[in-house]
């Protein structure tokens, strides 16, 4: 199987890192510095204190790394008309591409230019920061959901690549519950962790952060409960704290972006829950304020006070 990583970042990284070891993989990214460190030494992966570099092929031109029977997406949610460009010009015939960006949205872009038989979603647990240039962290361990739509077999042969490369992975009927519980997640830990400029696990050492936490959680498992979707876990809150606990060193990828005065993804993901529950009548006032006090930390970057 032959394999484009669209987003070469953190977690992008880590996944071609691990799928190099069992397929022909090719990483596609905008950033060139990236890209030539990447050829020029190998791909470098950090994990508990040892570093391995692993040759793995990059470049910045999509057309260059087709035809592939399949994309992995791990763009920013702004980029991702991007991605599905790149996408669409290194797919081979047949093939698919699968989002396992954050928030929601992704894969209904990815449709809008590939078509819905080519346009495919998955979720991913893992943990990673990008260090530099040709350098990424593996910062936690976690499964891979890659959902049956729009191509069973070719989700399954993907899953058990991942697994062939030491990631697990599966494939499922009912990725809404997947990408609802994901999203959960992600709207307990990455606004607030960004906010706050901790890791994740800091969140529940503090009564107040923990709190928020909880209270931003209990909107979000609202909507989802208004829009018919059942969570894969029985406690929301619960959960996300679980998440929080086992992840506790690592850096959300949203604290990751303000750290950088960079753009986050937080429209998809508290603004994703603000906009779904103004539609479904569920007062959301928490991701609210979460979503508009990251997007005003992303306006005044440049202003900033070290």
């Amino acid at each position: 199987m032959r394999i484009a990583i669209i987003g070469a970042g953190a977690i992008g990284g880590v996944i071609g890192f691990y799928l190099a070891n069992v397929a022909d993989v090719v990483l596609v990214d905008p950033w060139a510095e990236h890209v030539a460190a990447i050829n020029a030494a190998g791909l470098r992966c950090e994990r508990e204190g040892a570093t391995i570099a692993r040759p793995v092929r990059a470049t910045t031109v999509p057309a260059d790394a087709g035809p592939c029977d399949v994309a992995i997406v791990l763009v920013k949610a702004a980029r991702t008309p991007w991605a599905a460009e790149a996408a669409g010009a290194l797919l081979a015939p047949g093939g698919v591409a699968y989002t396992l960006q954050n928030g929601l949205g992704n894969r209904e872009v990815l449709a809008a230019t590939l078509g819905e038989y080519r346009a495919g979603q998955g979720v991913t647990s893992l943990g990673g920061t990008l260090l530099g240039p040709g350098h990424v962290r593996h910062a936690g361990i976690g499964p891979t959901m890659l959902g049956a739509a729009p191509d069973r077999a070719r989700a399954e042969a993907l899953a058990t690549c991942f697994a062939a490369g030491g990631l697990p992975a599966n494939v499922s009927d009912d990725l809404e519950s997947l990408v609802w519980g994901k999203l959960v997640v992600n709207v307990g830990i990455n606004a607030l962790t960004a906010l706050l400029r901790v890791p994740n696990g800091a969140l529940l050492g503090a009564p107040a952060a923990r709190s928020v936490l909880a209270g931003a959680v209990e909107e979000a498992a609202a909507v989802a409960a208004a829009r018919g979707v059942r969570l894969p876990y029985a406690d929301p809150v619960a959960h996300v704290e679980g998440v929080a606990r086992a992840t506790a060193a690592n850096r959300s990828s949203t604290l990751q972006d303000v750290l950088r005065g960079g753009a986050t993804e937080i429209a998809t993901i508290n603004g994703a829950v603000v906009r779904e529950g103004a539609r479904l009548g569920v007062p959301t006032p928490l991701n609210s304020a979460l979503a508009a006090l990251v997007a005003a930390l992303e306006q005044t970057a440049a202003e900033r006070i070290s």
